[in-house]
């Protein structure tokens, strides 16, 4: 009996150990658990996000060329005005008053002028006969000389209130012209988006260091657009006629057509920035938009979805799959060193075989929202891992993988 004992006793730890070292054997390999998914086709859309804000195409401020007391205004904001139509006026006495000078000045310089025409006439017909008695040998020469210079006072004189009469004109063309723009008319058809003054007040001209009273802003509002801001490294994928989705803060729940018509060629300067500033530059894109609403005002605060791209049922993985890898470079007698790490690293996927990692590098096509195209290295169907990116970052060639619910995943 106590054999029988002592065996079972054995067997029993045997099998104890036994189960121990079958179980410590499996645990030496650890499993990763990640999330797969198969590799489709799907229909792919790249897009560049902006915002900005809605501006007409024609916007035109209206200042004053001259100073003066504002006396009438014609108009309201908001009123719709045609090309021509009265705006404004300004105190016109002074200008008026300048005119009327001008215009005496120069009606009695010509009053001048005939009788110098006069005076001149008379020398001419003296100075001829004086130069007869002179041929004659009937009067001295020192006659004759005092008569030419009598000749040559009066059309000096002459000619001086001609050049009087030319002056007193062109300064009552200036003054008339002055005169003209106390009187505002719209040059455009559209409507008087801002009226910044009050009969009585004072419109100053600009200097070169201040700016001039802006009396008010005319827009024709029946061409509007979207100027929106671009970061550098999305700008190069934009191009003209390129069509955009545009929405309005005002009207959430709307979406207006737009095209691609003006893209800046340099960036955008900020106040305060310096060529020195390490900051990134933004270049100004401006998108024409399709029948837009008669609600649309200028100033609205909008975003552009510009559409840069489009594909059709192509291989697409999601852009959390997509993970940096060193590349293996076999030394050489003539391999050099490099600091570059576009050419120490490479972007792949890692798939997924024998329920084992294995990296794969691909080339990446076309980016949308949240997937990217992949031109080559993968093919329909294959099993990828695509998170968590805890994992992906630790993921390595031939480590075993457990694969997660996707249900689990999103509930983490």
């Amino acid at each position: 009996m106590k054999k029988k004992r002592a065996i079972i006793i054995i067997a029993v730890i045997l099998i104890i150990g036994l189960i121990i070292v079958l179980n410590l054997s499996s645990q030496r390999e650890k499993s990763v658990k990640v999330t797969v998914e198969n590799v489709t086709k799907t229909d792919l859309t790249s897009i560049i996000s902006a915002s900005g804000e809605i501006k007409p195409k024609k916007n035109v401020n209206i200042s004053a060329l001259i100073p003066g007391r504002i006396v009438k205004i014609g108009v309201k904001e908001g009123d719709e005005v045609k090309a021509g139509d009265f705006l404004l006026k300004l105190d016109s006495t002074q200008y008026e008053a300048n005119a009327e000078r001008d215009r005496a000045f120069i009606q009695s310089s010509q009053a001048e002028l005939i009788k110098a025409e006069i005076t001149l006439q008379k020398n001419r017909s003296f100075y001829d006969r004086q130069k007869n008695l002179f041929d004659n040998g009937l009067i001295s020469m020192e006659q004759l000389e005092q008569a030419k210079v009598q000749l040559d006072i009066s059309d000096a004189s002459n000619r001086s209130v001609k050049f009087q009469i030319q002056q007193a004109q062109a300064s009552l063309k200036s003054t008339l012209d002055n005169l003209s723009k106390t009187v505002f008319t719209s040059p455009i058809d559209g409507v008087i988006t801002s009226l910044r003054v009050e009969e009585g007040e004072m419109a100053i001209i600009g200097t070169m260091n201040n700016p001039g009273t802006v009396l008010m802003t005319i827009a024709d509002l029946s061409v509007m657009e979207v100027e929106v801001e671009v970061d550098e490294t999305d700008v190069i994928g934009v191009q003209l006629g390129q069509t955009a989705d545009i929405r309005v803060d005002a009207f959430p729940n709307q979406t207006i057509k737009g095209k691609v018509t003006e893209i800046g060629s340099s960036a955008i300067q900020k106040l305060g920035a310096t060529a020195s500033t390490q900051e990134s530059k933004d270049f100004k894109v401006v998108v024409t938009l399709e029948n837009p609403s008669k609600l649309l005002k200028p100033g609205l605060s909008a975003s552009a979805d510009i559409i840069t791209a489009e594909k059709k049922q192509v291989l697409a993985v999601p852009i959390s799959a997509l993970v940096l890898k060193e590349k293996k470079i076999e030394a050489t007698a003539t391999t050099e060193p490099t600091k570059d790490k576009k050419d120490t690293e490479e972007e792949g996927i890692y798939v997924v075989e024998n329920s084992r990692a294995k990296f794969v590098p691909v080339k990446k096509g076309v980016m949308g929202e949240l997937m990217i195209e992949i031109v080559s290295g993968l093919n329909e169907g294959q099993n990828i891992v695509v998170g968590p990116y805890d994992a992906l970052r630790q993921l390595k060639d031939g480590v075993l993988i457990k694969p997660e619910a996707k249900k689990t995943e999103e509930k983490k």
